[in-house]
């Protein structure tokens, strides 16, 4: 069985930025990956020639973002794309009214001023909520003080419905009242046009990563770490475990002695999310030209509502849409033709016969992979956002958990992840360690 200074379970960001700082410090680091490839839920598609993020794709905010500095530091291309936050107006977005008809400038500006009025209503409806207050509930309140018609109520009601699903894969009366206090940009937001997987590929280089190792079991009794997986046991000093959320609650994966508290009680307030992509490349370009974005309001888009415009990426017409919290659920059995139906039918109310059926599509499947049951974390009624934190607390002195849930401040992200990874090296070296390490040999 062989021994190492540091197991880390997961080749993801996460576990890529805790290794690489552990093997930079001197220390013997071995990094247990159960998929056949690194990079976990950054996954990059290159069927056809054409990079497909499946999995992340946006850093949202370049300014502080130390996924930015990376990718600078590390030459990796970037491609400005700033309505990855759902925002209402960051970038131009093309919005239909319920009729299928497309906004006037007027219109859909004053649709935006009222989103802009809510959101700032809730800054103090949030501060003030209960702790098991849901997202709807201090939605509703905040859309309360307007004293607005109906009809306008639901226009914005519908909004932040959306919005919570595309920021958490969630359902509004799900997610906590808390839920969205991270929703901030700082900056551009940019993708990566060559795949975001460079990023993991670049933190690999030169460690001792085992993929196809799948481990069930973590002991951490008697001052030190066992770790059995399929392919045999390995024991050391510390460990970090970098698995989702999904992969932590599962019966699959066992942690012995259970896990501590606060450690136990956050992961119990935690969920994996349902959130996919639907991706849609056509013959043609037929959508709105000089926008990010198409919206579409109204009881017609309850399950697609926005549509992203990806061609500038490659030059090939392309829309992504999102499956998201009800809708990933609802259509998680179906074939893809019906999905793609579905989908083409909103569209065409507002293009008619110029919509075409796509030429390739890629629909993800998180919610059914057996390494992340989901897309990532979300905060649950009850729950609170130190919850990200206390996830992160070590154990024994001789175990810490990280990924992007166990980081407050931008979680559900990759730069949560590497930030998550970069805190347990800090805390398994006991000095401090600047984060430009992970690329100072760029």
């Amino acid at each position: 069985m062989e021994h190492f200074d540091t197991i880390v379970v997961g080749a993801g960001v996460a576990g890529l930025s805790a290794a690489r700082l552990l093997v930079d410090a001197g220390r013997r680091v071995v990094v247990l990956e159960a998929r056949d490839r690194i990079g976990g839920r950054v996954h990059t598609d290159r069927t056809g020639g054409v990079a497909t993020d499946l999995g992340a794709s946006w850093i949202h905010g370049v300014v502080g973002s130390p996924v930015a500095a990376a990718a600078d530091a590390l030459g990796l291309r970037t491609v400005e794309f700033t309505v990855g936050g759902y925002q209402p107006d960051s970038r131009p977005i093309a919005y239909y009214g319920p009729d299928g008809t497309r906004l006037t400038d007027a219109a859909a500006q004053g649709f935006i001023d009222d989103i802009h009025a809510v959101d700032s209503a809730l800054l103090d409806v949030v501060t003030v909520s209960a702790a098991d207050d849901s997202y709807r509930d201090v939605t509703e309140r905040a859309l309360g003080r307007q004293g607005w018609d109906p009809e306008r109520t639901q226009r914005v009601r519908e909004y932040l419905e959306h919005r919570s699903e595309e920021q958490y894969g969630a359902w509004i009366e799900d997610l906590a009242a808390h839920g969205l206090d991270d929703d901030s940009i700082d900056g551009d937001e940019v993708v990566f046009p060559d795949g975001y997987d460079a990023l993991p590929a670049r933190l690999a280089e030169g460690l001792d990563v085992r993929l196809g190792h799948i481990v069930a079991r973590v002991d951490w009794s008697d001052g030190r770490v066992a770790v059995t997986t399929d392919r045999g046991g390995f024991t050391a000093d510390t460990a970090v475990v970098t698995v989702p959320v999904g992969v932590l609650q599962s019966d699959g994966f066992v942690i012995e002695p259970a896990l501590p508290e606060p450690v136990a009680g956050a992961l119990g307030r935690l969920r994996m999310n349902a959130f996919e992509k639907v991706f849609l490349r056509f013959p043609a370009k037929f959508w709105d030209d000089d926008v990010y974005a198409v919206r579409q309001q109204g009881p017609d888009s309850v399950w697609w509502h926005s549509w992203y415009d990806l061609t500038p990426l490659h030059g090939v017409p392309t829309l992504l849409t999102f499956a998201a919290g009800p809708a990933a659920v609802e259509t998680r059995d179906w074939s893809e033709t019906d999905v793609v139906d579905s989908v083409l039918t909103q569209l065409r109310r507002l293009y008619g016969d110029r919509v075409e059926q796509p030429t390739r599509v890629d629909i993800t499947a998180w919610q059914d992979d057996p390494f992340s049951h989901g897309s990532y974390a979300y905060m649950t009624v009850g729950s609170t956002t130190a919850d990200h934190d206390d996830l992160a607390t070590p154990i024994g002195g001789i175990l810490h958990l990280a990924g992007e849930a166990t980081w407050t401040d931008d979680p559900a992200t990759v730069p949560a992840a590497m930030l998550s990874g970069h805190r347990a090296a800090v805390n398994l070296l006991g000095r401090e360690v600047p984060i430009e390490r992970l690329w100072a040999d760029a």
